[in-house]
């Protein structure tokens, strides 16, 4: 593997890890109970937030652009 291609899983993954977390908290809600949540709905959503994600970066990581102006 290339070290481009590294920095682009390292950024692409972080990046789609913050986003399946921000999915699921916002899934979850303020004010639910846990046992009121419904866990399939919401990891469901997270995961396919996290895929979207990483076919968004697919296209460029304004991280890795800014990595290779200021090396």
């Amino acid at each position: 593997m290339s070290g481009k291609t590294k920095v682009w899983c390292r950024a692409a993954g972080i990046r789609a890890l913050r986003t399946l977390a921000q999915t699921a908290a916002a899934m979850i809600g303020v004010g639910a109970t846990l046992g009121s949540v419904d866990w399939l709905t919401v990891g469901s959503t997270a995961v396919t937030a996290a895929i979207l994600s990483l076919l968004t970066s697919a296209g460029c990581l304004p991280e890795i652009e800014k990595e290779e102006e200021n090396p």
